[in-house]
């Protein structure tokens, strides 16, 4: 299988040296994803909507690679302010209650002081 490189259009990951997502090795690898809405380039607030937000965007990167949140294996979740972790454990459950990939969640800061959330996955893309 080919290397494939999937952006979401922003100049950032060029500027930045990053693909929102990589398929390779029958595995794709979605960058850390925000909240930001691309179609509108606004962020939502608060830690649950841009939750909400954010697995919209790693869907989408997801679809583009041939997956699904049902394929993820693995993700990691970085959050800036621990008190929101109790209102953000039930929108995690929400997308991935049943599919229950490994996971990790690190409290740090994120680049815009305004983010609250943001999540990276990886993938096992399914078989034909």
């Amino acid at each position: 299988m080919t290397r494939k490189l999937i952006s979401s259009g922003s100049s950032l990951e060029k500027t930045a040296g990053y693909s929102r997502a990589v398929v390779d090795g029958g595995f794709v690898f979605v960058a850390g994803c925000t909240g930001l809405d691309y179609s509108n380039n606004t962020l939502p607030e608060g830690a649950v909507a841009q939750a909400h937000q954010t697995f919209a965007n790693i869907k989408w990167a997801l679809n583009e690679a041939g997956a699904s949140l049902e394929d993820v294996v693995r993700a990691t979740y970085y959050v800036t302010d621990r008190a929101d972790t109790p209102d953000l454990m039930p929108v995690f459950g929400e997308y991935f209650g049943d599919i229950r990939p490994a996971s990790t969640l690190i409290i740090c800061g994120l680049v815009r002081e305004e983010m609250k959330v943001e999540i990276e996955v990886t993938a096992k893309l399914p078989t034909s």
